[in-house]
């Protein structure tokens, strides 16, 4: 699972047939410290996540897992909604990673 950020929304009005009523966002990509990771991505809702919410996302395989049909042509799927973060300092993370 990665972190993300809902940026906006995607409107189709022509879907496959197995996502429809499925609401695709445009997600921001998210390193640890919640800074823009990459390029902006499509993915399938699948908690009902709002613009500006901190997301945990799928890719892949498991973001099929995440649909009522585990066929849908999908890349990247939400799959949970982040309450909090809570990282250590920078000097502790460099401590736990020796």
């Amino acid at each position: 699972m990665e972190l993300g950020r809902v940026i906006g929304t995607v409107v189709a009005t022509c879907k496959y047939p197995t996502l429809k009523g499925l609401k695709l966002l445009i997600l921001q990509p998210l390193d640890e410290e919640l800074s823009p990771l990459g390029e902006p991505i499509v993915v399938a809702d699948t908690v009902r996540a709002g613009r500006g919410s901190i997301v945990l996302w799928v890719r892949s395989r498991e973001a099929t897992l995440a649909l009522p049909d585990p066929q849908s042509p999908v890349d990247a799927s939400i799959v949970g909604i982040v309450d909090s973060v809570d990282l250590a300092p920078p000097k502790a993370r460099r401590k736990e990673m020796k």
